[in-house]
């Protein structure tokens, strides 16, 4: 029997009131737990980190993790710079070594450099050798002007103190990564029992079944539910504050995760007896991914009772995303093996190829062959023929993660797809631009691998990979894909 709409009415407004709460409590966690790092030895930050800088550290006020940001960033520049006067070429040095050139490229040679940098000077014979390596080629170079030899020398100077800053400090191109380990150590340990995982992420998954109750006093079938006149749904101001935080929340996640500290602090015990680490902020996003789709795939199985084919489908991307793209990756941590989602296939798994993931792969023995073997086989012969006997949306609708958050999480909004034929045409247009970026970066990329050289016709395949990286992994699948399913509905990845 029905729910009269008045009590529909109510049961919704609580549904979505309950997650507003969960909502608001996740995000407050970033502005009201207080960090400090008072009790936490170097070795807690798993960077290379000094007892100088846990003094740093220790020397902070305590304060929320928004704060915390600015200052943990304050403290390792202040570190690098402590870093390069003892290791590495400070201002001093640097003009010394300046004034050794004398204003003439052509006394700048091996014996200069031997000469700056003679044992027992810092770090000596380690820093000598460093400025060889970046340097040597500039000696006896014809150069046009001393001003271009000099901004060359300047440049290569710069890199070497990164290296320096590599060894002993925090490098540009870890520096997000560093910060969300600093902050870690810095969350309170209450935080981290579990019971506030259980309170937060457990309120979020009630609201969502007491949103959806009145859904299953209604009969199978599809109902009026007055969709079109829903603002959340049409495109109306609160569908643009939610792909507005939805694309936010993304953008923060990627590149300043250490907003979010206290929130992947959350599961620490799951990810502990899951993984056998310490939560990061991609057990994070896999935990909450993978909670939303089961949801929301529940939701679906009561919307589409009665259609058995949707039955079916729905449970298949739960279970595809509950088992292999979340659960076993961690398993495969916890036992010390590559972790590696089995059912992504190139070109969705876009990094298959990077020398990192091959070289891990092949460390791992036999198992690491295995991967490596089944990940080709899979997207060069799995997906051809499946996909010629079953259709193409075998992947996308049974078993890929993106096409089942899709299915579930944007169900809501699938009214909102374009379909008209320009629509259509745009489509085939950015599917195979990107589909032809995939395969050109991809040969770049494993000619790498493979050979060692990150030159491939005067293409650097590091830049190119790091575009594609960019643009596929974090803007188009990230938040663009999810962040516009209120505005142009689940279909726009």
């Amino acid at each position: 029997m029905s729910l009269s709409p008045e009590t529909t009415r109510v049961f919704k407004t609580v549904g979505m009131g309950l997650f507003t709460i969960a909502s608001l409590a996740f995000f407050a966690l970033t502005f009201v737990v207080e960090l400090d790092f008072d009790d936490v030895p170097a070795d807690e930050f798993e960077v290379h980190a000094s007892a100088e800088f846990a003094e740093r550290l220790q020397d902070l006020p305590h304060a929320p993790a928004y704060r915390m940001f600015y200052a943990v960033g304050d403290a390792m520049d202040a570190h690098n710079t402590a870093v390069i006067e003892e290791k590495g070429l400070g201002a001093a040095d640097r003009t010394a070594f300046f004034e050794r050139i004398d204003g003439d490229a052509a006394n700048y040679d091996e014996a200069l450099i031997e000469a700056h940098f003679p044992e027992g000077k810092k770090e000596g014979p380690s820093l000598r050798q460093k400025v060889k390596d970046y340097t040597g080629w500039m000696a006896d170079n014809d150069w046009g002007s001393y001003e271009e030899f000099e901004k060359t020398l300047i440049t290569k100077l710069d890199e070497v103190n990164e290296a320096v800053i590599s060894e002993h400090g925090f490098s540009s191109g870890n520096r997000e990564n560093d910060r969300y380990a600093v902050m870690t150590a810095g969350v309170p340990d209450w935080l981290k029992t579990g019971l506030w995982a259980f309170l937060i992420f457990g309120l979020a998954a009630l609201a969502g079944f007491v949103h959806m109750y009145p859904d299953t006093k209604r009969k199978p079938g599809i109902h009026n539910t007055g969709i079109f006149h829903k603002k959340m749904q049409t495109r109306q101001w609160p569908a643009w504050v939610v792909m507005a935080l939805l694309i936010g929340f993304y953008i923060l996640l990627y590149q300043y995760a250490a907003f979010f500290a206290p929130q992947a602090a959350l599961l620490e015990p799951l990810s502990r007896i899951m993984a056998g680490t310490a939560s990061s902020q991609w057990f994070l996003y896999g935990f909450m991914y993978t909670l939303a789709m089961t949801v929301m795939g529940i939701r679906m199985m009561i919307k589409y009772r009665g259609n058995a084919y949707q039955q079916v489908r729905t449970v298949s991307v739960i279970f595809f995303q509950v088992a292999f793209a979340f659960t076993l990756p961690q398993i495969l941590t916890l036992m010390q093996l590559p972790s590696m989602d089995i059912k992504s296939a190139w070109p969705l798994e876009y990094n298959f190829f990077f020398d990192y993931r091959v070289d891990e792969m092949m460390a791992a023995g036999t198992f690491g062959l295995f991967l490596f073997g089944w990940g080709i086989a899979l997207f060069a012969i799995g997906v051809p023929v499946l996909t010629y006997i079953y259709g193409k949306r075998w992947y996308c609708s049974w078993v890929c993660g993106c096409g089942g958050l899709a299915e579930t999480v944007g169900d809501p909004y699938r009214h909102l797809s374009d379909k008209r034929l320009g629509a259509w045409q745009i489509e085939r247009w950015l599917v195979h631009s990107v589909l032809v970026f995939a395969v050109v970066m991809t040969g770049l990329v494993a000619y790498t691998t493979f050979t060692g050289d990150a030159e491939v016709l005067g293409v650097n395949s590091y830049s190119v990979r790091g575009t594609y990286g960019f643009l596929i992994g974090f803007v188009f699948a990230g938040a663009v894909g999810t962040g516009f399913y209120p505005v142009m509905g689940n279909r726009v990845w």
